[in-house]
């Protein structure tokens, strides 16, 4: 805690608060550090327990996500507060776990919108892995009833999934793009240069054209 303590950045800091993550470590630091810890289960524990940001993100990275029941990785994600947290825990731990696809049905169904969002990101994941048994038009007249009033956190993880399944399946491409049209979410996103916009119809477009190439 005291190192980590050590690599807090005001302004760094002050930034990531903007996202409403409440930690100054530089990410690239953190890795570092995770790197010569190696996995140590036991300590991910107790750094998790510490309910400090920076703490919880270097668990994430040294722990074990196969040793997590379905009831723990539940409980953690109602604990991760941050969306940072709240993102690693569901791409670094709970994808790798043998209990993602239980969760995935569980967290999609839940009336928190955060924790729903959990459910649109493993889904997300399934749409490209493995899309088998996934009612694609079902998902997709979930999102065209939901998405444009939905919170911001489970908005960007339906638009998401919207996008995905334009990508990754052209029998739903056109249906995909006439969803993200009508609705517009994220049409006036605010894109660097040379980054592809999250508009749901501009990223399918973009994406299919470079797979075309």
């Amino acid at each position: 805690m005291a190192e980590l303590a050590a690599l807090d950045n005001p302004k760094a800091r002050e930034v990531n608060e903007r996202h409403g993550d409440d930690h100054g470590v530089n990410l690239g630091k953190l890795r570092a550090v995770a790197k010569r810890l190696k996995i140590q289960q036991d300590l991910a524990l107790e750094l998790w327990a510490t309910d400090d940001t920076a703490a919880k993100l270097l668990a994430l990275l040294i722990c074990r996500p196969k040793a997590f029941g379905p009831d723990e990785l539940d409980t953690m994600l109602r604990q991760a507060r941050t969306p940072k947290v709240h993102d690693w825990l569901v791409n670094y731990v709970v994808k790798k776990s043998p209990h993602a696809e239980e969760l995935r049905q569980a967290w999609l169904a839940d009336p928190d919108p955060v924790t729903a969002s959990a459910g649109w990101a493993l889904t997300s994941e399934r749409v490209v892995r493995k899309p088998e048994g996934l009612d694609l038009p079902g998902l997709l007249d979930t999102i065209e009833a939901q998405m444009k009033d939905a919170p911001d956190r489970l908005q960007w993880a339906m638009n998401e999934c919207l996008a995905r399944i334009g990508i990754e399946h052209s029998a739903y491409r056109a249906r995909a793009i006439s969803i993200g049209e009508r609705l517009e979410v994220l049409k006036d996103y605010p894109t660097p240069p040379g980054c592809t916009s999250p508009f749901a119809p501009a990223w399918i477009n973009e994406m299919v054209r470079r797979q075309g190439t």
